[in-house]
C-alpha cells in the first residue's frame, strides 16, 4: 500500500520506519521553536504533514513512542489517535507529560509512531434485544481481579 504524504512545510519530515521490521513509522515534531511542557500540561504539537489512505478499509493510528513514555513520562493524551482515511488535514500530536519533569519538544524529534491498520465499516442497527452470554451485564471487574 502506498500512504501519500504531504509536506505543509518543505522542512518536514516524512515518517519513517526505523527498521525493516518496524510496525510503526516514526511521526516528527515540526516547531518554529522549542516547546516545552509542564508535569501534567498538554500540548498539540505539529508535524507539517497531511496523509491520503487510499482505502477506507484503513486507518492511521498513532501510538506513543515506548522510549519516550517509559524514559519521561510522555504520552498522547489521547492514548491513541486516529487518523480517518478521508482526513486530509495536518497530522498533530497531543502529548501530555505524565512526570514531575518538564519534557521539551524540539523541532525534528521523533514524538510518536503512525501504524496503518484495517478497519471494519459497520452499519448500526437500533434494537430492543441483545443476544444472551455467560457475561451479560457485568462491567469492570466481573471477570475477576
Amino acid at each position: 500500500m502506498e500512504i501519500k504524504v504531504k509536506k505543509l512545510n518543505e522542512q518536514a519530515q516524512l515518517p519513517y520506519r526505523a527498521t525493516e521490521g518496524s510496525a510503526g513509522a516514526d511521526l516528527f515534531a515540526f516547531v518554529p521553536e522549542d516547546v516545552t511542557i509542564a508535569p501534567g500540561e498538554r500540548k498539540l504539537i505539529p508535524t507539517g504533514i497531511a496523509i491520503e489512505i487510499p482505502d477506507s478499509g484503513y486507518g492511521a493510528f498513532v501510538f506513543p513512542r515506548s522510549s519516550v513514555s517509559s524514559k519521561y513520562g510522555v504520552s498522547l493524551a489521547t492514548c491513541v489517535g486516529v487518523v480517518d482515511s478521508d482526513y486530509r488535514g495536518e497530522i498533530k500530536v497531543p502529548l501530555i507529560n505524565h512526570s514531575d519533569t518538564a519534557y521539551t519538544v524540539r523541532n525534528g524529534d521523533r514524538i510518536a509512531q503512525m501504524v496503518i491498520l484495517p478497519v471494519m465499516l459497520p452499519c448500526y442497527t437500533e434494537t430492543n434485544e441483545l443476544g444472551d452470554t455467560v457475561r451479560g451485564e457485568g462491567g469492570f471487574g466481573s471477570t475477576g481481579a
